[in-house]
């Protein structure tokens, strides 16, 4: 056994194993995780979010999952595909990108440039929403290593985050403050 191993928790090798261990990860990280049974689904979730949190105006980029959910939003949209201004990126309430892959183990969200709609898409707006599918679950931090070497190598992007749940900061008197350095919220929806 690896010392990483011994630390994390175990993860059994099915697809439900992985969303439920994705799932009790992200109950401690607070981010908000919705396995949902299809894109129909998974657009009346969001639209329902849209409506309950009032958003006016978001921020995504052109990928495949991304597109058809920012268009079914009926919202003024900053695409971040050619450019942008910062302030107007700033000034969208939520930021919807895609992923790489989530980790099952850590119920972590491995984003990359070329995959995530750039550097800033993911950081600025207050509300980051990920939409995946199934297939981008992997058990642990090997397995999403893989898969990024697997899909980009030799020409990696220029940034790869790991995401572990909203911005968070126990800095201010050892009390943690969400949101104090990016997003205040972080979804996950996934079919």
């Amino acid at each position: 056994m690896t010392p990483f191993e011994t630390r994390l928790p175990r993860v059994g090798e099915s697809l439900e194993a992985w969303i439920a261990a994705f799932q009790a990860a992200s109950v401690e990280l607070k981010t908000d995780f919705r396995a949902l049974n299809s894109k129909e689904e998974a657009l009346a979730c969001l639209l329902s979010i849209r409506d309950a949190e009032g958003w006016k105006k978001i921020a995504s980029h052109s990928g495949s999952l991304t597109r058809p959910a920012a268009d079914a939003l009926r919202l003024p949209v900053v695409w971040t595909d050619g450019g942008y201004e910062v302030d107007s990126l700033e000034s969208c309430d939520a930021g919807l990108t895609e992923c790489d892959a989530l980790v099952a183990q850590t119920g972590g969200i491995v984003v990359t440039s070329k995959t995530g709609g750039g550097r800033a898409l993911s950081v600025l707006p207050p509300h980051h929403v990920v939409l995946a599918s199934k297939s981008q679950l992997v058990r642990d931090l090997p397995s999403a290593l893989a898969l990024i070497k697997e899909r980009h190598a030799p020409n990696f992007p220029s940034m790869i985050s790991f995401i572990t749940g909203p911005s968070r900061t126990g800095d201010i008197e050892r009390i943690l403050v969400l949101g104090a350095h990016g997003p205040k919220k972080l979804t996950v929806l996934i079919w």
